[in-house]
């Protein structure tokens, strides 16, 4: 594979993560009864991909969704039932997936990326003791954090229960149908790269030292997974590299991430401008306009 194919492979990926996520969230939406249109779906998803990736374990993802669909004007009751299903049915997903790669791959992958790994742990013993202990502190600050955004929309969200059972089973089947569309495209950027260099790793080495690259994010306290992420693919998580490790390093960075979050910082300075983005404006207030309005939410109101 030469390397101007694998760029427009890894663009392509890009592009279909992206319509997947794009689907999942309007429908999800739209089984909520509101409507999203596919440019505000897709401007709430390059907003979450800007949040996650420049906060500490991808943090700021959620509150920059959150503010991009009540810019849409969507109720939050809608809100909260959309990315509660989208949450369950991706963790889930991701669960199963990365179940299924553990179980089929570690092996492999512990033979060929194993002794690198232990070499590079050994030699930045330190590093990893900060970052382990930098996420334990993460892990604390966002709990106490999570604790205090959750008291504020309690009351909301818990009316927003009565609207579960109101969202279609066919969008929760193509929820989790498009969570694997996305987990798929976004472990298999780093392969695909990796294949165009001469003297590849194995493919089972590639296949789940992407996935815990890319997900292992989510529990590392840097943005991105700074540093350490940048340590793991450099020590071997993905197998051997040779003198091309640090070009992969780049490319894979900026179609992992890089792309889709400068994308959506655009699309939210030319939404909002760099005053209103940068400034001390709060999200808006829970309200009478954000009272249920689902079907069983009217019955539960009433009763």
């Amino acid at each position: 594979m030469t390397t101007l194919l694998a760029h427009a492979i890894c663009a392509a990926l890009v592009v279909a993560d992206l319509g997947a996520r794009t689907l999942r969230l309007r429908w999800l939406i739209a089984g909520t009864g509101q409507r999203l249109g596919v440019a505000e779906s897709l401007r709430t998803n390059l907003f979450a991909d800007a949040g996650a990736t420049l906060t500490p374990m991808r943090l700021g993802g959620e509150p920059a969704r959150l503010a991009s669909l009540r810019l849409a004007r969507i109720p939050l009751h809608a809100i909260g039932v959309a990315l509660s299903y989208e949450i369950l049915t991706s963790w889930s997903v991701l669960a199963l997936v990365g179940a299924g790669l553990a179980w089929r791959l570690a092996g492999r992958w512990l033979a060929e990326a194993g002794p690198a790994l232990a070499a590079t742990a050994v030699g930045h013993r330190w590093a990893i003791i900060a970052v382990l202990a930098l996420s334990l502190l993460a892990i604390r600050m966002a709990h106490r954090l999570r604790h205090r955004v959750g008291a504020r929309w309690s009351a909301p969200l818990r009316e927003a229960i009565a609207c579960w059972r109101e969202v279609p089973a066919w969008t929760v089947a193509a929820s989790a149908g498009l969570s694997l569309v996305n987990i798929a495209t976004r472990t298999a950027l780093l392969p695909v790269l990796v294949l165009s260099l001469p003297d590849p790793p194995q493919l089972p080495t590639l296949v789940l030292g992407s996935f815990l690259l890319v997900y292992g994010q989510l529990f590392l306290p840097t943005p991105a997974g700074a540093g350490a992420v940048e340590l793991g693919l450099l020590g071997g998580a993905a197998g051997a590299l040779g003198g091309q490790a640090a070009t992969v390093l780049l490319a894979w960075r900026w179609w992992a991430s890089g792309m889709t979050t400068l994308l959506g910082l655009v699309a939210a300075v030319r939404l909002r401008g760099w005053r209103n983005l940068f400034g001390r404006d709060t999200p808006p207030s829970p309200n009478p306009d954000l009272r249920v309005t689902c079907a069983a939410g009217d019955r539960h109101e009433r009763g």
